[in-house]
């Protein structure tokens, strides 16, 4: 397999987490960073490096021109660091506008490149509340108010612009609350924990096996179903990296 795939987010936890599984997959990876100071660490994982920022619609879509990448994995956000409440407030319209704008301008340069496959990371905590486990088929939860408001309005924006890409086969995961490597946690919390490796598993499978829509991504539980995962891309919830794999 020879078939490029450039990774928005590759110095993430989810993003670190996918390269070894693209590599051993034998696809091509071009990772994206929009820190020059990151684009040493991403060779050294035999990543080919791009750095961009993803509000500079321009830039990123002469980069994906230049590299005209057959897949297109979105696992870009804006937290800080171990998720600290103090900043969470912020945080939200951060990546609110991560989902918005930065979405929109990755899924024109995909779609201005030929790109054939796009997979996004959403949340699988944005339902409107109402019987459980969600399904992917239950409304979010445009009701809400103030912050959650903001991150529902973020996830509506994202989710619409990667299943309205054209020329593409565009799949969305509604990941839980990670936890594991390059989180803010080494075991598992909310309600609806999903690990970081399981979540990239999610994000190969879906690049390899899905024919579209959006897929609940998270460990079994009362809260959301994953068995539309389970059932259509082969997902499991204990799925992790192989032994050896590069970090």
């Amino acid at each position: 397999m020879s078939e490029k795939v450039f990774l928005a987010g590759a110095t993430g936890a989810v993003g670190t987490a996918l390269i070894p599984l693209l590599k051993d997959a034998g696809y091509v990876v071009y990772g994206s960073t929009r820190r020059a100071d990151r684009a040493a660490g991403l060779e050294a994982l035999g990543v080919l490096p791009v750095v961009v920022d993803v509000f500079d619609a321009t830039a990123l879509r002469a980069a994906l021109a230049r590299i005209a990448p057959w897949g297109v994995i979105h696992q870009l956000t804006d937290l800080p660091k171990d998720l600290d409440p103090k900043r969470m407030a912020e945080a939200a319209v951060l990546n609110a506008r991560v989902r918005t704008e930065g979405t929109r301008n990755l899924v024109a340069a995909a779609a201005a490149a030929g790109a054939k496959r796009l997979v996004a990371q959403s949340i699988a905590w944005a339902y409107a509340p109402g019987a459980k486990p969600f399904t992917e088929d239950m409304p979010l939860d445009l009701g809400a108010e103030g912050v959650r408001r903001v991150s529902v309005d973020g996830v509506v924006a994202l989710e619409q612009a990667v299943l309205g890409a054209p020329g593409m086969t565009s799949t969305v995961l509604r990941y839980g609350q990670l936890y594991g490597p390059g989180t803010s946690t080494a075991e598992p919390k909310g309600a609806s924990p999903l690990h970081v490796e399981a979540a990239a598993v999610a994000a190969l499978l879906a690049l390899q096996r899905s024919e579209g829509g959006v897929f609940n991504i998270a460990e079994d539980g009362d809260e959301v179903s994953s068995e539309k995962a389970k059932r259509a891309l082969g997902w499991r919830g204990d799925a992790r990296l192989p032994l050896g794999a590069v970090r």
